[in-house]
């Protein structure tokens, strides 16, 4: 299947009627549509202290952006705040966990989570993040030994999401931050 650029994925995936941009319509487009490597150079940006999240595209309908993780990085288990997510890695390769809530205790904070599906992620094959069951978290596992990206596209835009501690069953609302935004640092971010 030949690739596609990221700014032809972007032009694309605004062409979607707001009627059509539900998971499996834009989960059957990123499938028909893998993003050439060579066109997301400039939006990758590597630390050893945690994965980059780095800023492609924005606006209110949705986000686009290239995380970038080292061999052996994870994310926390985290959830959307209800937001569509959908997801290729064009390189690398990554392990998706899958979670269900057993208990919750929005008083206290607690929370019994359970793990249910595993994916792996490789290829640029699609995946999604189904509402029903938007809990999760993405791993680098270190047997893989090896960098990835991930090209995420987030629908609607959302700057705090939940983090789930299954040490602790504890969870918490924080604010997310960008590595990068259209291939330039932050201001403050130090790599």
């Amino acid at each position: 299947m030949e690739r596609v650029s990221v700014n032809q994925l972007v032009e694309g995936l605004c062409a979607i009627p707001d009627e059509s941009f539900v998971c499996d319509h834009v989960y059957n487009y990123l499938g028909h549509n893998p993003v050439d490597i060579d066109s997301i150079g400039k939006y990758m940006f590597w630390s050893s202290e945690c994965y980059t999240r780095n800023l492609i595209y924005k606006d209110e309908r949705f986000e686009m952006m290239a995380i970038c993780w080292e061999r052996g990085q994870a994310s926390r288990v985290h959830n959307h705040f209800d937001q569509r997510c959908w997801m290729m890695v064009p390189l690398g390769r990554l392990k998706g966990q899958n979670f269900a809530m057993d208990e919750i205790d929005e008083g206290t904070g607690y929370c019994k989570l359970r793990e249910t599906d595993v994916f792996e992620l490789s290829d640029c094959v699609a995946a999604k993040v189904e509402l029903e069951e938007p809990i999760h978290q993405v791993l680098n596992l270190a047997e893989y030994d090896e960098r990835a990206v991930s090209i995420h596209i987030y629908s609607k835009p959302y700057d705090r999401c939940l983090s789930y501690c299954r040490d602790t069953n504890t969870y918490k609302e924080v604010k997310l931050f960008y590595t990068s935004i259209d291939g330039k640092l932050c201001d403050g971010v130090r790599l």
